[in-house]
């Protein structure tokens, strides 16, 4: 039976990994990130590395900062997309390339919590896939109000109690997430 869950992994890349845009616990992240790639391959789930482009800056497209970030784990058959707005969905083939592949529900983890990472998990509920919000899977920078932690542990909860899309987030860490097969 094929697998109907993906896991999208959001702007892991080189330039919110390193300097002055590293995300809190970077290297924890992209460890977690790796243990949740090899579970979905396991499962033969697909594994879609969403890559954020901009016309200038440190995600300019194809600038070392642009790239996937050193020690993310990247397989042959792993699927690479591209976007230029917050939401993974908009003016890509996102959904599209998960309606060919069966996909009923979505596993999101990827940088940063307060941007790509709430955007598209709130469009993926829109467009009416349940997704399961990897708790520690996901990460940004202090502002200058919030922690990085407390930003993330805020769009945990504010994300698991949208209930007016229909499909539901869940949260739950990196150790519990499955795949079906």
């Amino acid at each position: 039976m094929p697998a109907t869950t993906a896991l999208l992994v959001i702007d892991v890349q080189q330039g919110l990994c390193e300097g002055e845009y590293a995300a809190h616990d970077a290297a924890g992240l992209i460890q977690r990130i790796n243990t949740l790639s090899e579970k979905a391959r396991a499962a033969g789930a697909p594994v879609v590395f969403i890559q954020h482009e901009a016309a200038t800056g440190p995600l300019q497209h194809g600038s070392p900062g642009w790239q996937l970030a050193e020690g993310l784990a990247v397989a042959e058959g792993d699927l690479r997309l591209r976007k230029t707005t917050p939401d993974s969905f908009l003016h890509t083939a996102l959904e599209a390339l998960l309606h060919q592949r069966g996909i009923a529900r979505v596993v999101v983890c990827g940088l940063q919590s307060e941007f790509c990472v709430d955007t598209t998990t709130r469009r993926a509920m829109a467009l009416g896939f349940p997704v399961t919000l990897v708790a520690d899977g996901h990460s940004t920078m202090d502002s200058a109000e919030l922690t990085a932690a407390q930003i993330t542990t805020h769009h945990n909860r504010l994300l698991s109690q949208i209930s007016s899309f229909g499909p539901r987030t869940r949260c739950v860490r990196a150790e519990e997430v499955r795949f079906d097969g």
